[in-house]
C-alpha cells in the first residue's frame, strides 16, 4: 500500500481588510478548490452565548484569546493526517457559535487563514508556508467598515468605535509584529498579481516534488 503524501499547510496573514480572503480564493482558483481544505480563523471565534448580549459586545474579538486556537491547531493535525472535520459555523450578529458545522475532507493542501494565526505559535509551526498580506491602514480600515456595516450588522459608530478601542491597538501589538515570521509578504492583497503568480507557482512546484521545502 503507498503510503499517502503529507499535506502542504499554508497560513495566509494580515491585518483586518488586508485582502487575506482574496489571496486564499486566488490560490483555490488556480490550484484547485479539489485539493485545497479551507479553514478560515473566524468560523474559530469562542462560543458566547453563555453571556448576557450586552455582555458579549465587550469582548475584545481582536485578541488571540477570543480564538479557540486549541480546536483549530487539532483540525490541522486531524486534516494533515487525512481524517474529516467539522468546521463550526460562527454567527457575528449575536457573537455565538450556531449548532451547525461544514465537513471538510483532508486535502493535498491546507490553507488557514486569519488575521492572528502567526500570533499563536502551536498554530504557527503547523505551517509549512506563511504568507503575510500587507496592505495600508486607510485600505484596511474602509474594507472593514464595507463588510461589518453590509455583512455583520454593525452600524458606523460601530465598527469606528470598534476599530479605535481594539482593532488597531490589537493590530500592532500581535499582528504586525507577526509578520516577522512570514516567508513571503505580499503588498497590496489580491490586487498584486505578480505575487500571487509566484506564489501560486511555488506551492504548485512544492506540490509536485517529492520533497516539501519551504518557500
Amino acid at each position: 500500500m503507498t503510503k499517502r503524501k503529507t499535506p502542504l499547510v499554508i497560513g495566509i496573514a494580515g491585518g483586518s481588510g488586508s485582502g487575506k480572503t482574496t489571496v486564499a480564493n486566488e490560490i483555490l482558483k488556480s490550484v484547485g478548490s479539489n485539493r485545497i481544505s479551507l479553514l478560515p480563523h473566524d468560523a474559530y471565534y469562542r462560543d458566547l452565548s453563555a453571556l448576557p448580549e450586552n455582555q458579549r459586545k465587550l469582548i475584545n474579538f481582536d485578541h488571540p484569546n477570543s480564538l479557540e486556537n486549541e480546536l483549530l491547531v487539532e483540525h490541522v493535525i486531524q486534516l494533515k493526517n487525512w481524517e474529516r472535520i467539522y468546521l463550526p459555523v460562527y454567527d457575528f450578529t449575536t457573537h455565538t457559535r450556531t449548532n451547525k458545522t461544514i465537513q471538510i475532507e483532508p486535502q493535498l493542501v491546507i490553507v488557514v487563514e486569519g488575521i492572528l494565526i502567526f500570533a499563536e505559535p502551536k498554530l504557527r509551526d503547523l505551517f509549512d508556508v506563511k504568507i503575510f498580506v500587507d496592505t495600508d491602514d486607510d485600505i484596511r480600515f474602509i474594507r472593514r467598515l464595507q463588510r461589518d456595516i453590509a455583512e455583520r450588522g454593525r452600524s458606523m459608530d460601530m465598527v469606528i468605535h470598534q476599530y479605535l478601542t481594539t482593532v488597531r491597538p490589537m493590530h500592532l501589538d500581535f499582528v504586525e509584529p507577526s509578520k516577522r515570521y512570514a516567508d513571503v509578504i505580499i503588498p497590496e492583497g489580491g490586487r498584486n498579481q505578480v505575487a500571487l503568480d509566484m506564489v501560486i507557482a511555488r506551492i504548485e512546484s512544492l506540490l509536485k516534488s517529492s520533497d516539501k521545502t519551504l518557500l
